[in-house]
């Protein structure tokens, strides 16, 4: 595991790496089942390389029951027979080392499907040896069990509902903090930690690159599992201060880094997917003298646009909520740690969409964004998609969805909430996970190109004219844009290491910061609005944006005196 930069050592190579990540399901089908696949994705490849990408992540492709598309793992040494087989993810695997690119994997090991052999064990007896491998309790005391209230605890799972289940077999329930078909592993077991590690093992002598590590900061509970506090509106406890970067969590990463890790020659890379990691948390996490993982996804910034309900409750973005996280996480890890920079992946709706503006200006926001995003410090993730500027779809109906968070909160709020459906589809269609989740847009052919059968979710309708083959072709190409911030920062190392100074904080729609390293300096100016923006009363400011070197911007012509519309500027400065 490599290290970020100090006086001993040389950056890490991961410091001017781009990620991208694939979502399998939704890449590219090749057999024509409506299903994205390994050959689909070796088929795009150079897809890949000619964007620049360094490393690809790959969402799960491990055999499973598919209740939570795919992140209900049932063998982790399968592939799952919707995807392919073992034989061709070393081809992928070969594709992706022969044209110079990294491949990393998803680990999912808070959590298997009910269907894993080791539940399947665990399930069948109370005195079963694998009874402890995950977290099994009885009825809380007064209560008899099957009846309302009688779940040890009063948490709720993350896609509605308890996240207790009973199990009728052996009078017990079972924790789950996600789908029912997801049970908990018990990390308190130290076999259930070497099987995990002997797992990793087997596929990093495979061949692989690394880790992206699912909600790995809940792997670590409070044994006790008390209640949650109850939030107004809401049917269940909130339990994540008993498992969220829990009692023994770095004793679990350090421990991990020892078993797989450790000695390793090759450049691998781990992610540490960290839902409400704070930037303290987040320090040691990624120090790499305490050998945990190299760098966190956080989710403070997504969350932003969310209102006083929750995820469900939108209530739009206030561009100066976004500077104050960004600067307090750019600040919080600079002298130690690493950021991972997102702003879509296969669990957030789509950028354009949510952040930008989707018509008059898909390009130019779908560009300003991406600059923005690239040139803070940190590891930049490009998602599918995102780089020929898909949007969110216009679903319709509840039919219409596939997630099961989007079609368990819909009947959820609609049914004891008593929300009224109108409502709740308005925000499912804003904040669902399936916008993320449409096929990718390789033509304006049918379904897209991605597939020669009826997709598994409905192909986004505005396909005809938002595509790859028609976004490369075009004078305006955010592809072409994403290339080239991804040439920059592997060219330069400002991008790569530079100090980051965030400026004029407190302007509603101005996103402006500089990054500076030894005699280089860069400033990034960007207009996050669909009105022109005149430049504030900041001399110095105007003075470097009218003085430096524009290196790229997304409007391609000789800068004006005002920001145009959802413009940015890249310059260098003296």
């Amino acid at each position: 595991m490599s290290t970020t930069n100090s006086p001993e050592t040389e950056p890490a190579w991961w410091t001017g790496a781009v990620v991208y990540q694939v979502y399998p399901r939704s890449f590219a089908d090749s057999n024509g089942d409506g299903i994205g696949d390994l050959g689909g994705i070796i088929s795009k490849l150079d897809h890949l390389a000619e964007l620049g990408v360094d490393v690809v992540w790959l969402s799960p492709i491990y055999s499973s029951p598919q209740h939570d598309n795919g992140y209900d793992i049932s063998d982790y040494r399968r592939i799952d027979p919707t995807f392919g087989t073992l034989e061709q993810f070393d081809e992928l695997l070969e594709g992706v080392h022969r044209r110079g690119m990294k491949l990393v994997m998803d680990l999912v090991v808070n959590h298997t499907s009910n269907e894993h052999p080791w539940f399947v064990e665990s399930a069948s007896s109370t005195d079963n040896p694998k009874r402890d491998w995950y977290w099994w309790r009885d009825a809380r005391e007064g209560f008899d069990t099957g009846e309302k209230g009688a779940e040890p605890s009063n948490w709720g799972s993350a896609f509605s509902g308890p996240a207790w289940t009973l199990d009728p077999a052996t009078n017990q329930y079972y924790l789950h903090l996600f789908a029912p078909e997801q049970p908990d592993l018990n990390w308190e077991n130290p076999e259930v930690r070497q099987a995990v590690y002997e797992m990793m093992n087997w596929w990093v002598d495979r061949g692989v690159d690394g880790f992206r590590m699912d909600v790995i900061n809940f792997i670590s509970k409070d044994p006790a599992l008390p209640d949650g506090p109850v939030q107004p509106g809401k049917l269940w406890g909130d339990g994540s201060q008993y498992f969220v970067s829990g009692p023994r969590i770095h004793d679990y990463l350090q421990e991990m880094h020892r078993e797989v890790f450790e000695g390793r020659k090759a450049e691998l890379i781990t992610v540490g997917e960290m839902p409400g990691v704070t930037i303290d948390e987040a320090k040691l996490f990624t120090d790499p003298a305490r050998r945990e993982v190299d760098m966190v996804f956080q989710f403070e910034h997504v969350g932003l646009d969310h209102g006083p309900g929750g995820k469900w409750d939108y209530k739009g973005l206030d561009l100066r909520d976004l500077k104050t996280s960004w600067n307090r996480w750019q600040k919080g890890l600079a002298g130690t740690g690493w950021n991972s920079l997102y702003l879509n992946n296969h669990d957030q709706p789509r950028l354009v969409s949510r952040f930008g503006n989707d018509e008059a200006f898909r390009y130019e926001s779908a560009t300003l964004w991406a600059a923005l995003l690239h040139l803070h410090r940190g590891t930049p993730y490009v998602y599918q998609g995102e780089e020929i500027g898909m949007t969110n779809a216009p679903f319709e109906s509840v039919e219409d969805f596939r997630d099961i968070e989007s079609i368990n909160h819909f009947y959820e709020a609609t049914g004891p909430l008593g929300h009224k459906p109108a409502e709740v589809l308005r925000n499912l269609r804003i904040m669902s996970r399936d916008n993320a989740r449409t096929p990718v847009q390789w033509t304006a052919g049918e379904q897209a190109g991605f597939t020669s059968g009826t997709p598994w979710i409905a192909v986004n309708p505005n396909y005809p004219t938002v595509n790859a083959d028609t976004d490369r072709a075009a004078d305006q190409s955010v592809f072409r844009f994403y290339q080239r911030l991804i040439e920059l920062r592997h060219k330069d190392e400002v991008v790569r290491l530079g100090e980051f100074v965030m400026l004029a904080e407190d302007h509603p729609t101005l996103y402006a910061f500089t990054r500076t390293l030894g005699g280089g300096s860069l400033l990034i100016v960007g207009n996050v609005s669909g009105d022109t923006l005149s430049l504030p009363d900041d001399a110095e400011l105007a003075d470097q944006v009218s003085g430096g070197t524009l290196i790229l911007g997304n409007y391609g012509d000789e800068p004006t005196p005002e920001l145009r519309p959802w413009e940015v500027r890249i310059l260098r400065t003296a």
